[in-house]
């Protein structure tokens, strides 16, 4: 068996565009890999496209092999448009060699650790009411956990206004709200999308009432773990951290020096199944556990499920279609066949290879749209992180 053929297609799916990669083999035998590199896919698929030549005629079976040389393959190895284009070719690649052996995914990766994949829901407010509604919603159906995004930014004019201080307060108030309206029980998450200082982020932990936050995630940018470790000495919530890593070095110092009690490992970001294993492994030696991240449409989410599936350190999928978010990432017309949530889990799958099929006619005949992410700026003109 050979590679004969690797096909891209980046597509505007739902709110957004994605990236699907198709990988063909001479036997006919394909698999489906995704880029998670949100806002540049074009920049994957022109990386994609210098490693096609050297790819066409290997044995796709032979993953770890490929995976060494697409990382080792030039000077200039690694970053995160190198990291998408090989996560996409390595999930592909898995879902050849499930579909070759007619085992799904799970089984190449030792086998299942469960028998279902729990979720949490993302959840975003306007007003502390507004909150309380959504999340008795979602405990109503069945949802236990969930994330809230932070108390967020004006949009009634032409620029975007974030006010971390605001934000701060308007947050914290909601968090503190919630929690006395649903209990203890729930497991409630914030993510603060690295919008916040070390300082804004202490302030905001001390504005939180005793046990109203189970997690926090990115607070502030990861570029610095000096600066996680300065802030993880000041407050006492767990930190869920990794998101936009593209290799298992990014998540070492993170790993090793305590920073982050949750993983948020991307398997479409940090170099497939074959890197996140590695990941997993890791963060096993230091009782971390993973908390996926999963904003992209069912290849990503499926792939995770097997993922989450094979390793003992695995909390929560992130899912973002609920009963109050829906992102239509998961389009039926472009994915006739992909995972079912039942409730606020998955079921692992059972057919051979990732349990996807991608409707490439219909993507064919859609257009890619340029799109950027939001653009975010203080009152004062200044512009800061989305």
């Amino acid at each position: 068996m050979k590679l004969a053929k690797i096909e891209c297609f980046p597509v505007f799916i739902g709110h957004g565009n994605q990236l699907i990669v198709r990988l063909e083999t001479n036997t006919g035998l394909h698999g489906w890999g995704c880029s998670g590199l949100s806002s540049r896919e074009l920049a994957v698929v022109g990386a994609i496209d210098h490693f096609r030549d050297f790819l066409i005629g290997k044995d796709p079976r032979r993953i770890g092999a490929i995976w060494q040389e697409l990382y080792r393959g030039q000077y200039f190895e690694g970053g995160r448009v190198l990291a998408a284009a090989i996560s996409a070719i390595d999930i592909a690649l898995h879902d050849i060699k499930g579909k070759a052996l007619g085992v799904p995914v799970y089984e190449l990766l030792g086998g299942k650790q469960r028998d279902y994949v729990d979720c949490f829901a993302s959840v975003a407010f306007t007003t502390p009411e507004d909150l309380i509604q959504k999340a008795n919603t979602l405990l109503d159906a069945g949802w236990n956990t969930f994330r809230l995004n932070s108390a967020i930014y004006d949009e009634s004019g032409e620029e975007s206004i974030f006010e971390p201080r605001e934000s701060i307060y308007h947050t914290s108030e909601a968090i503190n709200t919630l929690r006395k309206a649903v209990g203890s029980r729930p497991t409630i998450g914030l993510d603060y999308h690295h919008r916040l200082t070390v300082p804004e982020t202490v302030s905001f932990i001390q504005r939180l009432q005793p046990a109203a936050l189970d997690f926090l995630e990115e607070p502030i940018r990861d570029e610095t773990p000096e600066a996680y470790k300065a802030l993880r000495s000041m407050v006492d919530v767990p930190f869920a951290i990794g998101e936009e890593f593209a290799s298992k070095w990014q998540f070492r110092p993170y790993i090793e020096g305590g920073l982050s009690q949750f993983a948020r490992v991307d398997v479409c970001n940090v170099g497939g199944l074959t890197e996140s294993m590695k990941v997993a492994a890791h963060a096993e030696t230091h009782y971390i556990d993973l908390m996926p991240h999963n904003p992209l449409g069912p290849i990503c989410t499926a792939a995770t499920i097997h993922l989450a599936a094979a390793v003992p350190n695995f909390t929560w999928l992130e899912e973002r279609h609920s009963p109050v978010e829906n992102l239509n990432a998961n389009d039926s017309e472009f994915y006739p066949e992909q995972p079912k949530l039942e409730g606020a889990r998955y079921p692992l799958p059972t057919s051979p290879g990732l349990g996807v099929e991608f409707n490439e006619e219909i993507a064919r005949s859609k257009e890619f749209q340029m799109r950027e992410v939001p653009r975010l700026w203080r009152s004062d003109g200044s512009y800061t992180n989305w």
